[in-house]
């Protein structure tokens, strides 16, 4: 018999009943769930499960980077009965996604583990997160969910803390009572206690019982503050690490306070786990504009020739954060640790590196790092540092009495042949007066223009410019030159805009319209995916801290006292007289 009349999308074989027409004497039905947008294949050999077509992903997804597989063309086969491999073939298809076929108990196939499971960030975001991917299928229906934390607490307390900020999200769907109380029958909670080496070992029973006999994968987010970080990571990489199937860690931002404590952070990380194993997650590059940069740069020809110095006279990120979106950095971390040492250098790495040789992970972040070690190390000359003052009475009095800036502004420049003396005009800061986040992509002049005369005063006015914007509205925006409407020749700077909310209605499987996923779903997706390149690798680290330490050191040595503005307002004024040192026109607020 043909094997092509067995041949059934992966979406119909995962629930299609096996029949005797594909000469098998077995029945089976398989767990659904959506793995990508792309068509899988699979059959029937000899009473193996074959799969083809984008079978390497479903594998990459559960069972281990691309690194551990055949290329797609190779076809991966397993003994659906007794799952000993052929000879030569890729890692077996487990049995936990063959339902019946069998009398050995079925398992968790993948655990994930939330350290510090009571705090504001896992209760807040990541348990939300997590429950918004699983009630849309993207975590396989038998997964783990673990809390770990210092408190006493049971499995029942638990469910109640995470209970309180699920939302479901979606009006229209039916089920979404019945997939939250799934959810939370899947949650266990673990008290660490006050040593991380014993509680890990029970964190480590604890998920082997639900895992069963299952070759199970492992993920543990670490929601912990920096100092308890090494000591939580070390004991899971000697106690809890998985007997069989991958771990993987989630490490949040800051990594490390300067040069020197983030090579000591990220040798400490290196000494239990391989850097494949680690993901750096940083939950502003899990915005869609940042994906979105490198396919406007790479997938548009009227963009990517027009992509260096010969046409760009400037570039300026922007990330503002109003009054009402304002956290306060009294931590000691301060901006340029939080958000500039990652978003925004990642953002200028991603918008300047050259063209990589796929959308491999490592292959995009090779290319990032060569941006970053391009990129001149900041003169504090360059820099200028704010701090918002507290009215009298207000709740935000206290940053007064942190040494952590809340407002940078600076100006970098990349020394390659791309982007030679190219400025990069960054401006990052909080309690301002308006929430905003753009990239401005100022063109040059058009040489020899004939319509200078037609343009106004300001021939800055007459320069082409690229708006990249994701708050308020997410829009893409170019400005061009247009005639004003009438008998006269006058010019004037129109924009072609592209606004998300009216162009896409976006429909994300069980996602209502226009609703794009939470930046945590979409970070933690691409961990379950082994999909890395918006996570920072150790050498990407390195070279981010050495172009922030020249500043950082003269705030430390020097106690440099920031530049104070009105909460509330536009920022420093010393943020105008940058831009004007290097000859960039302020960006319109």
């Amino acid at each position: 018999m043909s094997l092509t009349s067995c041949l059934l999308p992966f979406s119909q074989s995962a629930t299609a009943p096996l029949t005797s027409t594909c000469s098998c004497h077995l029945s089976a039905s398989f767990s659904t769930f959506p793995v990508s947008s792309r068509n899988y294949y699979s059959y029937l050999r000899n009473e193996s499960l074959v799969l083809n077509g984008g079978g390497s992903n479903l594998w990459r997804r559960f069972y281990g980077s691309a690194a551990d597989l055949r290329s797609e063309e190779t076809i991966l086969e397993t003994d659906l009965v007794t799952g000993s491999h052929k000879a030569g073939d890729s890692p077996y298809v487990s049995k936990q996604f063959l339902d019946g076929l069998s009398d050995v108990p079925r398992g968790a196939s993948l655990c994930i583990a939330v350290v510090g499971a009571t705090g504001e960030l896992a209760r807040g975001k990541i348990f939300p997160a997590l429950f918004a991917l699983y009630y849309s299928g993207y975590l396989p229906e038998d997964v783990g969910i673990f809390g770990y934390s210092r408190k006493n607490l049971t499995d029942e307390d638990l469910r109640s803390i995470i209970a309180s900020t699920l939302t479901c999200r979606v009006d229209h769907q039916e089920n979404c009572g019945d997939k939250m109380d799934a959810f939370l029958s899947r949650t266990y909670y673990i008290n660490g206690g006050y040593d991380n080496r014993d509680g890990m070992s029970r964190l480590d029973k604890r998920m082997k019982q639900i895992e069963g006999v299952s070759k199970a994968n492992r993920i543990f987010y670490l929601s912990v503050p920096q100092e308890a970080l090494v000591d939580v990571a070390c004991n899971i990489g000697d106690k809890a690490q998985a007997p069989q199937g991958w771990t993987r860690i989630i490490v949040e931002k800051p990594f490390g306070f300067n040069s020197y404590s983030s090579h000591q952070l990220t040798k400490s990380l290196l000494s239990k786990f391989e850097e494949r194993q680690i993901y750096r997650i940083d939950h502003m590059l899990g915005r869609n504009l940042i994906e979105n940069l490198t396919v406007l740069r790479f997938s548009n020809l009227v963009f990517e020739p027009l992509w260096n110095r010969t046409y760009i006279r400037n570039v300026q990120v922007i990330v503002s954060e109003s009054v009402a979106q304002t956290a306060k950095y009294s931590d000691g971390y301060g901006i340029i640790r939080d958000i500039f040492h990652s978003h925004i250098l990642q953002t200028i790495a991603l918008l300047t590196m050259e063209p990589p040789i796929s959308l491999d992970g490592e292959d995009i972040r090779n290319e990032k790092v060569k941006v970053l070690r391009s990129t001149r190390r900041l003169d504090p000359a360059d820099a200028i540092l704010g701090q918002y003052k507290s009215r009298s009475g207000d709740k935000n009095e206290a940053i007064l009495n942190s040494v952590g800036p809340t407002y940078c502004a600076a100006a970098l420049y990349i020394d390659n042949a791309r982007w030679d003396g190219v400025p990069f005009l960054v401006r990052v800061g909080t309690g301002l007066i308006k929430h905003r986040v753009e990239i401005h992509v100022q063109f040059r002049h058009v040489p020899g223009n004939i319509y200078r005369d037609n343009i106004g005063v300001n021939i800055d006015l007459g320069t082409n410019e690229l708006i990249l914007r994701d708050e308020p509205d997410e829009a893409i925006l170019v400005k061009i030159n247009n005639k004003v409407p009438g008998l006269g020749l006058q010019l004037d700077a129109s924009e072609l805009n592209l606004l998300y909310k009216d162009r896409h209605v976006l429909v994300f499987l069980n996602f209502a319209p226009t609703q794009v996923p939470d930046s945590y779903e979409h970070l933690i997706h691409d961990v379950i995916d082994g999909d890395n390149h918006l996570f920072m690798r150790s050498d990407e680290v390195a070279a981010a801290w050495n172009i922030l330490s020249p500043v950082l050191d003269e705030i430390d040595k020097h106690h440099t006292a920031p530049e104070l503005y009105e909460f509330g307002g536009r920022g420093p004024v010393g943020a105008y007289y940058l831009w004007a040192k290097h000859g960039v026109p302020w960006a319109d607020e």
